[in-house]
């Protein structure tokens, strides 16, 4: 009785030993991958795979996840690196760039500290772009030292199996002397402006003033024209009045213009002497004379 007890005792244990082995066999082989990591798993110290998110599985006893790998994008701390310019200029420059990783497999195994080569590289590429370029190129093409220090990181980073989403030039700065003499460039490049500016008025000014007297002296010469236009049409009238009505008419015409003067010149106030020309009278008489004939 005792025996079967004790040998009821021993099954017992056996199965619950089996139960935990194979829970742990079962617990082990299965594994759940975050949506923000990749694992790698290894058989015998070698890569055997890489879990996605979800629900993986792997052979008990026999593969391992290795390493767990953060796919989210990081950010490099800020970096500042020595630079010189075309133009032989020694600026710093304040860079920052955004990675992340997407073959973990080949920033796990081929690279150890991956923070530390990409700011290596990104130091190297910065002195190498800015090298080729003088520094008002520098700070006017900003956008595309950008996108070639991009491009370039990208393609020496792709063996790491890293992506480059983004790189940044924070700042550009120069030492007190160079600054003092940007400053004092600057100052002479407006006050020339200004120069500039001020005789381009003048000039400006004078042209206006140019065009305004030639303005005045066509209109001048277009009334002298217009006046001696109306001046020949009147005398070819009176030439036809001539023609037509004989000498009387016109005698007659400057008589009456004379009578008209005449009598303009009585309405005046007060006492007035008026000398009247011999020739004045004799023409009054001869237009009374024909104003007689024609009225007949």
């Amino acid at each position: 009785m005792e025996e079967q007890f004790v040998d009821l005792i021993g099954q017992n244990i056996a199965l619950i030993v089996l139960a935990i082995v194979i829970f742990f066999a079962v617990s082990s082989a299965v594994r759940i991958v975050p949506q923000s990591e990749k694992f790698v798993v290894e058989r015998f110290g070698r890569l055997r795979a890489v879990l996605g998110p979800g629900i993986n599985f792997i052979v008990p006893f026999l593969d391992r996840v290795a390493h767990k790998i953060s796919i989210l994008e990081r950010q490099l701390p800020t970096n500042r690196q020595d630079a010189i310019t075309a133009d032989n200029v020694l600026v710093q420059v304040e860079t920052s760039v955004f990675y992340r990783i997407i073959e973990p497999e080949k920033t796990v195994y081929r690279i150890r500290d991956i923070d530390a080569a990409i700011a290596t590289t990104v130091a190297g590429i910065v002195r190498s772009e800015i090298g080729t370029m003088e520094l008002d190129q520098v700070q006017s093409n900003r956008a595309s030292l950008i996108e070639r220090i991009r491009d370039s990181l990208a393609n020496v980073v792709d063996d790491w199996g890293i992506e480059v989403t983004r790189a940044e030039i924070l700042d550009v700065n120069l030492d007190d002397a160079t600054r003092a003499a940007m400053l004092q460039q600057l100052n002479a490049e407006r006050a020339r402006r200004a120069q500039v500016t001020e005789a381009e008025g003048k000039r400006r000014a004078v042209e206006l003033a140019a065009d305004g007297e030639l303005y005045a002296a066509e209109q001048q010469a277009k009334a002298k024209r217009v006046l001696a236009e109306a001046e020949a049409f009147a005398t070819s009238a009176i030439a036809g009045a001539i023609r037509e009505g004989g000498v009387e008419a016109a005698q007659y015409q400057v008589a009456m213009r004379q009578v008209e003067i005449l009598t303009e010149l009585g309405k005046g106030q007060g006492k007035q002497t008026i000398l009247v020309p011999a020739s004045a009278l004799e023409a009054m008489g001869d237009a009374f004379k024909l104003f007689r004939g024609s009225s007949k």
